[in-house]
């Protein structure tokens, strides 16, 4: 299936447009499942909602889990928690034992493992210091999304206090394309001059350009997180967790290899004055923004970078809290919806440099213009990719069909590479399939970005469509690729063939998974003390999502920024305040209802409350 017309896909014409989809047999499917983190902001006389919402159909089946038997197993539960409800949802996580569960419910810094435990660290070390104290000329050589930034940030402010002088990096993502390219290296060795290179969240599939490096007599180390290919670069040393399979720090993006070869440096030669735990803020961002999975270490490292956060003591990052309307406490929700994205914004349509000078300024006035700056960025960022999801999502509504279809690649003439990640990750909410978004040049060059859902690994997929491909890379959720326009055709049918013998039917049909049937009486400030207590919330700690059977609204709902509903509900003699984020746009049965929601804490005139946000609703079904 393929749409052709003329010219630029965000202009008053129409794009040249290309869509595949895959075929596989099976019932009529609905098209979304389950986001994991909300929050609600309060602002005087409105509702804001900092994340994209979804919305449920009525294909989308409910499966509330089944209540576990607490009893009988190794961990005495009463003696843990009071709630049945907190109880079970910490039982599904697989701990041991009580002391398990304890450092999970109180994460502490003193649990970080030895960091020579990562792969070639030693070698690592050994380089950098000998670099230091030879004064030799080196890079600090990034990626343009925050996890890169940060990287950069990170490593800088850690050299920088052993009395080295790094010099910072960072390709030009229109020009020079992500990570080693030909183009960065040369442009790296022709200012620079470097002795050393250290690649940070790229470079772990940079055979031959480190090979050049090389010959060059540059050497070279790579921390990166990204998924390794056949052949490794020859280089000084490759820590990245992913190229040893017994590792025990595969969940670990960049900016957490990054932070464990400080603390590495650190246990080698201790410095008096320099305080890492201060640094966790950097951390904090770059592991939330890059969506790895937030357990063991990962746990700890966002759980206190977000309090440092909230400190802010950064100056540049408390300017970006103000224009982005955060204030501590800070949540992860927070920095994936409100400051991930203002960071990743100059780097999608044009450089990274203002993020990473936000980062690293002392400068009140330049942190409050760079921060304003992102703001803006952070805006046009959203018109062009409402734009191009407009395009993309009439293109592929026009032949999608959820009985049939298991993936969808999509293109056109003059889409921004920069938000194609973005869109990617939209459309695979929108249809609940495997998204490969690419956009091309006037030249027939194409860059494309791609989003997965569970069942399909996407580095595996797209490893066999290789041939169809000039470049590709990343992890299983998510990937990058480069392709000429004429390979279009015969990529989409490779990708959508192998999406079809990967997913099973179980994978593609949306469902609406609820952790626990709790009723409004159970609802109260202590359990939404322990609820707290489950946070950071976010990939691979998802936020619970629970069920309330036959509820009512006493009144009318009251409209909120003409798109929020605002309910009363009763169920039984008990009443709470509920928030249904874009439920205007929603039909709603006749009451009464079953709903889904998630709950947070609300401030309110210094009183904690337990804020109900819904998420779906559906007619009540009869016990």
């Amino acid at each position: 299936m393929q749409s052709r017309v003329e010219d630029n896909a965000i202009s008053r014409e129409s794009p040249t447009a290309f869509t595949r989809q895959s075929r596989v047999e099976g019932s009529p499917l609905g098209s979304e499942p389950p986001r994991t983190f909300t929050r609600q902001s309060r602002v005087e006389g409105e509702l804001v909602d900092i994340k994209p919402r979804r919305t449920f159909t009525r294909q989308s089946r409910w499966i509330v889990a089944p209540p576990e038997e607490l009893d009988g197993g190794p961990i005495s539960w009463n003696q843990i928690c009071g709630s049945a409800c907190i109880a079970r949802l910490l039982l599904r996580k697989g701990f041991a034992n009580a002391t398990e569960v304890e450092a999970f419910l109180q994460p502490r810094l003193k649990s970080l493992r030895d960091p020579f435990l990562l792969p070639n660290m030693q070698a690592a070390v050994t380089r950098v210091l000998a670099a230091l104290d030879r004064h030799e000329r080196v890079v600090l050589f990034g990626d343009y999304d925050v996890d890169g930034v940060t990287s950069i940030a990170l490593l800088a402010e850690t050299l920088r206090a052993y009395g080295g002088t790094p010099e910072l990096f960072l390709p030009l993502r229109m020009e020079e394309g992500y990570g080693l390219s030909p183009e960065s290296v040369e442009r790296c060795l022709e200012v620079y001059h470097p002795q050393l290179l250290i690649a940070l969240d790229c470079g772990t599939s940079s055979v031959s350009e480190i090979a050049d490096l090389t010959r060059r007599g540059v050497d070279a180390i790579v921390l990166d997180h990204h998924e390794p290919k056949s052949a490794l670069p020859q280089c000084v040393a490759i820590v990245n967790p992913k190229i040893d399979p017994e590792s025990r720090f595969h969940y670990l993006c960049s900016v957490g290899i990054v932070f464990k070869l400080c603390h590495a440096l650190l246990k080698t030669r201790p410095l008096r004055d320099f305080d890492l735990k201060s640094k966790l803020d950097l951390v904090a961002l770059g592991t939330v923004a890059d969506i790895v999975p937030l357990r063991q270490e990962n746990r700890v490292l966002v759980q206190r970078g977000a309090m440092e956060i909230g400190r802010m003591s950064r100056i540049g990052l408390d300017k970006l809290m103000h224009v982005a309307g955060v204030r501590p406490p800070i949540l992860a929700a927070d920095i994936g919806y409100r400051l991930g994205p203002r960071l990743n914004a100059a780097g999608r349509l044009s450089t990274a440099e203002k993020s990473l000078r936000l980062l690293l300024t002392h400068d009140e006035g330049e942190a409050a213009a760079l921060a304003t700056e992102l703001d803006q960025h952070n805006r046009e960022r959203q018109q062009v990719e409402h734009q191009i999801f407009a395009a993309a999502t009439e293109m592929i509504d026009k032949q999608f069909d959820a009985t049939q279809d298991a993936a969808v690649v999509a293109g056109a003439r003059g889409w921004h590479p920069g938000v194609l990640g973005i869109v990617a990750s939209r459309i695979v909410r929108r249809y609940h399939r495997p998204a490969i978004v690419i956009g091309f040049d006037d030249h027939g060059a194409g860059k494309g970005s791609g989003r997965s859902i569970e069942g399909l690994n996407l580095v595996e997929a797209l490893s066999c469509c290789a041939n169809t491909l000039d470049k590709y890379g990343g992890h299983g959720m998510a990937a990058g690729l480069a392709l000429r326009e004429e390979n279009f055709d015969r990529f989409a049918e490779a990708f959508c063939s192998t999406a079809r013998e990967l997913l099973s039917e179980e994978a593609l049909e949306p469902c609406l998974r609820l952790d626990y049937e709790l009723a409004f009486t159970e609802i109260d400030v202590e359990f939404l003390r322990w609820h707290e207590m489950l946070q950071p919330f976010g990939n691979g700690n998802p936020q619970p999502l629970f069920f309330a059977r036959a509820v009512e609204p006493v009144a009318p709902p009251r409209v909120a920024n003409e798109k929020h509903l605002i309910f009363r509900l009763r169920q039984g003699d008990r009443h709470r305040r509920a928030v249904y984020f874009d439920g205007v746009a929603n039909q709603l049965p006749v009451p009464p209802w079953d709903i889904a929601f998630r709950i947070g804490a609300d401030e309110y005139d210094g009183e904690t409350l337990v804020a109900m946000h819904i998420e779906a609703v559906r007619s009540a079904e009869r016990i």
